[in-house]
């Protein structure tokens, strides 16, 4: 099976283009996730006709405040947009105000994801677990990914019981906190992601083509009772699961 990475910041790497075309020679599903409706455009241009970079219509949470006359267009692009991200909340350190702003702009994505059916949502949810799930409810009509979960075991078992998947970065395998977590993850609800350019190894960034390292560290972290090439197996095809491709 092959690779995937589904939280990528393409548009904020250095020469985005090239790294689009590893990303195809290396054949590694891609979800290219965006912090804005503006730069969609972007990242939808670079992906045209790869096979393997799906981009993804974003409003990042800590711009929601700033640019949150920017949900209108939003929404009139969602019905090109399989893929939803980066959304949600961060309730790290913000104001009252800006919180509160952050939860209208999440609710109209949610609502309106809801009514078109069959999004995939890449999810942030820094110190705001609680209101995320809240807001998504337990009918939501997509898919959801929480990206690089950091919050409680109980807002965790929560997020499992919706069926939620859990995409895992470098970092989240390396602190104790993330491998906690990730001992929590059912097997069949783990993904892989870089962060890129968020996360790095080596004062390097990672990108698409090293999500080997970050598969090698989440099967260590899953085998102690299971055989590592299934737990391998398990993870790769969790992504076709995720997209619906055999």
């Amino acid at each position: 099976m092959r690779y995937h990475d589904t939280h990528f910041h393409l548009d904020l790497m250095p020469n985005p283009e090239g790294i689009a075309e590893k990303i195809e020679q290396n054949k590694v599903y891609t979800i290219a996730v965006t912090n804005s409706p503006t730069v969609f455009f972007y990242t939808e241009k670079i992906s045209l006709n790869k096979r393997f970079l799906r981009p993804a219509l974003g409003l990042h949470p800590e711009l929601a405040f700033e640019r949150q006359n920017e949900i209108d267009q939003f929404i009139k692009l969602l019905p090109k947009a399989k893929y939803i991200g980066e959304i949600g909340l961060d309730n790290f350190k913000k104001s009252p105000e800006n919180f509160k702003t952050q939860k209208l702009v999440f609710e109209k994505i949610i609502e309106a994801c809801d009514k078109e059916g069959g999004k995939i949502l890449t999810i942030h949810s820094r110190k705001a677990e609680k209101e995320v799930l809240n807001i998504i409810g337990d009918k939501f009509s997509g898919k959801i990914i929480l990206h690089w979960y950091s919050g409680s075991l109980r807002e965790l078992d929560r997020a499992i019981s919706i069926g939620a998947y859990f995409s895992i970065n470098h970092s989240m395998t390396k602190s104790k906190n993330g491998q906690k977590i990730i001992e929590r993850i059912p097997l069949n609800k783990l993904l892989i992601e870089t962060d890129g350019p968020f996360t790095s190894l080596n004062s390097k960034p990672f990108i698409p083509t090293s999500v080997d390292i970050i598969l090698d560290s989440l099967v260590r972290l899953k085998s102690n009772h299971e055989n590592s090439d299934i737990v391998r197996e398990r993870i790769l095809k969790n992504f076709y699961d995720l997209i619906n491709v055999n």
